[in-house]
């Protein structure tokens, strides 16, 4: 796709569901891609899928401030430059606030909400040195509603839209685009996060009826990325045709 070929986009969440198959779409269209995630072995395993002269890998948690700047910084090292920073990495918890899942909480918010925050700042550096640079940040449909079991959860990804549109305004002068894309149910290891008993059951149901292919995200971030340099996609909210909510 036009405005692709030959950009350096860095991922964090990469080693599977929305991150991997975002990779391999960008691949395919002739970037180049620096993946982050915890586990190695799966960030080996993608590298080796996708070629190495076309991916970097870096270990990372997106909790860690440190560990974020390094992956930044490593990106730029491997390929010369960084065009793409994608806040991919999430989890989703989900449960009634009567259930106090305080550990859960300060994970939601670690990796929502303060993980987004570090690649911010790690990326916005080398954006503004360069004035030029992209960063798309992951949201969900939950950051637009809320339901029952959904208030934290909902809170930190209305949290990823409201930095993400204060940082739009902000990067103005550095000629820095900024992509919200606020996905529905897609097939991605997000069910998983989910632990409450008695809430898992009916979320791991609803997306083995519903979501849809992680390919369907992937279309997203290359549509915003391929505009000329003058089109600014600010927002993506997309959602499965048979999904309701």
């Amino acid at each position: 796709m036009e405005n692709i070929t030959g950009k350096i986009v860095a991922i964090t969440g990469a080693s599977s569901g929305l991150g991997a198959e975002t990779a391999r779409h960008l691949v395919r269209a002739g970037a180049k891609v620096v993946l982050g995630a915890r586990r190695l072995n799966r960030l080996e395993a993608l590298a080796n899928e996708l070629g190495r002269d076309h991916v970097a890998i870096y270990q990372m948690d997106v909790t860690d401030r440190d560990q974020v700047k390094g992956f930044v910084d490593t990106a730029v090292k491997s390929f010369g430059r960084l065009d793409v920073f994608i806040n991919n990495a999430g989890v989703m918890p989900l449960s009634t606030l009567e259930m106090a899942r305080l550990d859960e909480w300060d994970q939601s918010i670690d990796v929502n909400i303060k993980g987004v925050l570090w690649g911010i700042a790690a990326a916005l550096p080398y954006f503004k040195e360069q004035k030029s640079g992209q960063f798309i940040n992951v949201s969900s449909v939950a950051g637009h509603k809320v339901g029952p079991g959904s208030s934290i959860y909902s809170a930190t990804k209305h949290a990823v839209r409201v930095i993400s549109e204060g940082l739009r305004q902000e990067v103005k002068p550095y000629n820095i685009r900024t992509t919200i894309i606020s996905p529905g149910a897609v097939d991605t290891e997000l069910p998983a996060s989910v632990k409450a008993p008695g809430v898992a059951e009916g979320v791991e149901a609803f997306y083995r009826n519903t979501a849809i292919p992680a390919s369907s995200f992937a279309r997203c971030v290359l549509f915003a990325m391929s505009q000329p340099d003058d089109v600014d996609i600010n927002e993506i909210l997309f959602r499965p045709t048979a999904q309701d909510l």
